[in-house]
């Protein structure tokens, strides 16, 4: 279960941002999750809930989630599609000379949160 772990990079990041920006609480964070990162979005949503509880500045934050497609480049015929509907072979040549271009990835897109006056 390495979604604790992101869960924890991803608090230890939002706690530097809050000093660094003089924030007293976060109201909601937009992470963005490739479709093929390996992450459990429920499984994230469960570690978010149990250690935003740890962090007085996310404690009554909201975990929100954007998934991000899986999009593989096909270097024969140099077109794109969709990986989980494709898997490794490009639809187009039926090569599989591809790679994942998208849709590994975690970002933090968002925060919503409140500053000192």
């Amino acid at each position: 279960m390495h979604e604790l772990g992101i869960v924890t990079h991803v608090a230890k990041t939002l706690d530097e941002v809050a000093v660094e920006n003089k924030i007293t609480k976060i109201g909601s964070v937009t992470l963005e999750v490739g479709e093929v990162s390996g992450i459990m979005t429920e499984y994230f949503i469960d570690c978010w809930n149990y250690f935003k509880k740890k962090h007085p500045v996310l404690s009554e934050s909201q975990l929100k989630i954007e998934t991000i497609k899986a999009i593989t480049y096909c270097t024969n015929c140099q077109k794109q599609y969709e990986t989980i509907a494709h898997g490794i072979t490009c639809p187009y040549c039926q090569s599989r000379e591809t790679y994942l271009i998208q849709g590994n990835e975690c970002n933090i897109k968002e925060i919503e949160a409140e500053t000192e006056e």
